[in-house]
């Protein structure tokens, strides 16, 4: 098989390049973690950007937890997405998704004491926010968590992402400002199948690669 990327840093090297192009002004990168952000360090980097986090949960179906129904996201209002399609296949209710939120809220929780240490968010009012995950397969976590970043004020939202399914791309662009995706493909497995290397990413390596931020 031929890999697309080497790595999450590969991945994040080539985004950036991407996005230099665009010429944006003053930009915050959020990454989505974990796997979103070692892509997200190096395009920090390379726009010279504050790197912060927008914690998400995928809300996973009983019996495959990694096929997203729904996702919800950190926010002032927790942000939920609901892929109804996928819900409906899965034979899998509303109450459901509902029963499975509180847990899901709480790791969040857990996460943002972890990685962030009481840290405040990075302002984003008014700012171009460029909002970066490692793929992306069904949307779903991506959608909660622009819906939360919009309750935050941003001028502008770009999602650049370094894989996704072509169905996603042309979905999601009306849903942000600008879109960067590398790599748009017609067929479309788990994210993972486009890298080399996709080992899962540590708590602490987020937290290492946010103090290289700092």
């Amino acid at each position: 098989m031929e890999w697309l990327f080497e790595d999450r840093v590969d991945a994040g090297r080539r985004l950036a390049r991407a996005l230099l192009q665009r010429g944006i002004a003053d930009p915050v990168v959020l990454a989505l973690p974990r796997g979103g952000v070692p892509v997200a360090a190096e395009v920090a980097k390379a726009l010279k950007a504050p790197l912060d986090l927008l914690l998400v949960r995928k809300i996973g179906a009983p019996d495959q937890p990694e096929l997203a129904v729904a996702a919800v996201a950190d926010g002032a209002e927790p942000a939920l997405a609901i892929d109804e399609q996928t819900l409906a296949l899965c034979g899998t209710s509303l109450e459901y998704v509902t029963g499975e939120l509180p847990a899901h809220i709480k790791e969040i929780e857990r996460r943002r004491a972890l990685y962030l240490k009481g840290r405040p968010p990075v302002p984003v009012d008014g700012k171009t926010v460029v909002l970066v995950d490692d793929g992306i397969a069904t949307g779903t976590t991506v959608r909660a968590a622009i819906r939360a970043l919009r309750q935050r004020h941003p001028a502008r939202v770009v999602l650049a992402v370094p894989v996704a399914p072509a169905t996603e791309v042309q979905a999601l662009r009306a849903e942000v400002d600008d879109l960067v995706c590398l790599e748009t493909l017609d067929w479309f497995g788990a994210v993972g199948a486009h890298y080399r290397h996709f080992g899962q990413t540590s708590d602490e390596e987020v937290v290492a690669l946010l103090k290289e931020r700092s």
